[in-house]
């Protein structure tokens, strides 16, 4: 593992959980996505720092408070910790797509902020993601982006984002701890 990929972003819904058409509201309707804890974990032994980045507009239009989305956040965290891993922050946005914020993805400031807080290189920063506006804010933010096949991927495919591709977080993790792996050699570029 090089050093000079010590952070990791992850989008939450579709990455991490499963995504619904109409927002993980509640712990029921929260599902850790097969393989991601155990690949979290992996990242975790190997001295990844690894940082969630997620769009919440559900806040912005009443359907969960900030205390509910704590307690699906508390819950991914528990899920992920019985495979060893961990996520070391969780960023999130809570506005509409019309409230005209600078956190919201496609644009780039959660991922800032998180630099800004993290101290990483966005050159040597991964974004996973499973949609377009992921691989738009990890650009925005000087960041790599890869596309993972869950959630939104095989839509999101279709629009020829030019990213490496992976069928699941687990897949995108073998690769990243290979040392050797040629998309993660330092002059590689999306």
């Amino acid at each position: 593992m090089h050093n000079a990929y010590p952070t990791l972003l992850l989008d939450r819904d579709g990455v991490i959980n499963g995504d619904r058409s109409d927002y993980v509201l509640n712990l029921d309707q929260l599902v850790v996505l097969p393989g991601v804890a155990t690949a979290i974990g992996r990242l975790k032994r190997a001295g990844v720092r690894v940082v969630v980045i997620t769009n919440q507009g559900c806040i912005a239009k009443g359907l969960l408070d900030e205390a509910g989305l704590q307690a699906i956040h508390q819950r991914i965290r528990e899920v992920i910790a019985l495979e060893g891993g961990a996520i070391d922050a969780i960023y999130h946005c809570p506005h509409h797509n019309a409230d005209g914020c600078s956190c919201r993805k496609p644009k780039p400031g959660m991922i800032l902020q998180a630099q800004k807080d993290w101290g990483f290189d966005p050159k040597h920063t991964w974004m996973v993601g499973d949609t377009q506006r992921d691989m738009e804010a990890a650009r925005a933010a000087g960041c790599n982006a890869a596309l993972v096949l869950t959630g939104h991927g095989d839509a999101s495919l279709a629009q020829q984002l030019n990213v490496p591709c992976f069928q699941n977080l687990a897949h995108f993790v073998d690769a990243f701890l290979q040392t050797d792996h040629p998309l993660f050699a330092p002059c590689w570029h999306p």
